[in-house]
């Protein structure tokens, strides 16, 4: 498909328009955006292709769409940002600050257990509706009552969904407030951001319809088949694999108002690339206007391992800090200094501290990908040679 590439790049980030423009002729893209914030500065700030997937209308600069797990990296600088004020206590137990949530062989487990995937609950017993998964107090509950799949610490597994309720509870009990109430009050106000995570009804005009795409035939890249012990566990309805994406069964509806409205930090952040790119360059320095989010000590934290190995949920190696997926071969970053969060289907927004990079990429087409979708990818190796 050919589009009309809008918006600027900076001179010497003109690859990452190329790619860009590619992913729409090659590789299937329907809409979508990228932006680069490098040292605090936009350098590149792109989008292109319909505001709806399945449309015609035209993706304009203020369209925001679902980014699902790349929600997880923005959430995740609210314990964070807790964390550096003394409010929050990483090596404190759960339970400290939510007592329910020591049912369950749950006793031990750490506010950084839960942060990078080792609280031991990626999934649920019974799978919640969209409803319970939204109203702000079943899935907490639930996630209290669910017994660990194992031993919390001691491994690691992808919390898909249920990562949504364990930082909502986690950060309510700790400071009476909501996940998306502090972005929107303390991050996306301050730096002007057009995120949210709980869409406000006076934005719900700008969100453009997601919807699943099969790759073209010329997209060789997107038809490279998983390895086979990870087929079989996203086949396998009785697998943890299956059993954590399905905490919410049946499978919500991600252009439905009601399911965009809710405060779901593990899935349903509603943004723009630009919000993410300048969010992430706000982690790791001072963006245009003075602003930043953590200090340098938060911004190393953020990037630190407590988590890496085989994946009992996503079935490879994986890397986890507090809340953020690190570099790897599972999820290719820019560089091992790398930390953020790629969206099931495409999205991905992440920082890196070495290059002053703040990354982001949305995408309204959304491939079967997981943690590495070819055109983030395409993106990242473009941004990669610019440097």
């Amino acid at each position: 498909m050919l589009v009309n590439i809008e918006g600027v790049v900076t001179e010497g980030f003109e690859p990452v328009r190329e790619a860009f423009a590619r992913n729409f002729e090659v590789l299937g893209d329907r809409g979508a955006a990228v932006a680069v914030y490098r040292d605090g500065r936009k350098v590149v700030d792109l989008w292109g292709g319909t505001k709806d997937a399945d449309g015609t209308g035209p993706w304009a600069e203020d369209t925001v769409t679902i980014v699902r797990s790349a929600t997880k990296g923005v959430a995740a600088a609210v314990p964070l940002l807790l964390h550096q004020r003394g409010l929050l206590d990483l090596d404190a137990p759960v339970a400290s600050y939510w007592p329910e949530f020591k049912a369950g062989g749950k006793e031990r487990t750490l506010v950084r257990h839960l942060l990078a995937h080792q609280a031991g609950v990626p999934a649920l017993d019974r799978g919640l509706t969209t409803a319970q998964a939204a109203d702000g107090v079943t899935g907490a509950r639930a996630v209290a009552a669910q017994r660990a799949f194992w031993e919390p610490g001691t491994a690691h597994g992808y919390h898909a969904q249920t990562f949504s309720w364990l930082v909502s509870e986690l950060v309510l009990r700790a400071t009476g407030r909501t996940v998306g109430g502090i972005l929107a009050e303390e991050m996306a106000e301050p730096l002007g951001l057009d995120f949210w995570i709980g869409l406000p009804e006076s934005e719900a005009h700008r969100v453009g319809r997601v919807a699943p795409v099969e790759p073209p035939a010329s997209a060789g890249v997107l038809r490279t088949r998983p390895r086979r012990n990870v087929s079989e566990a996203y086949a396998d309805p009785e697998s943890l694999t299956r059993r954590a994406f399905a905490a919410i069964d049946p499978q919500p509806d991600e252009n439905d108002p009601v399911y965009q409205a809710a405060e779901l930090p593990g899935s349903a952040g509603i943004g723009t690339a630009r919000a993410l790119a300048r969010f992430y360059a706000a982690t790791v320095g001072v963006v245009e206007d003075g602003a930043r989010i953590f200090t340098p000590a938060t911004t190393a934290l953020a990037g630190t391992e407590l988590a890496s190995g085989p994946d009992r949920v996503l079935v490879v190696g994986t890397r986890f800090g507090p809340g953020y997926m690190l570099h790897g071969p599972a999820s290719p970053l820019l560089s091992p200094a790398s930390f953020g969060h790629p969206g099931r289907g495409g999205s991905l927004a992440f920082a890196d501290p070495e290059a002053g990079i703040g990354f982001g990429y949305v995408t309204n087409a959304h491939a079967k990908s997981v943690t590495a979708d070819p055109r983030a990818q395409a993106l990242v190796r473009a941004l990669r040679g610019c440097l």
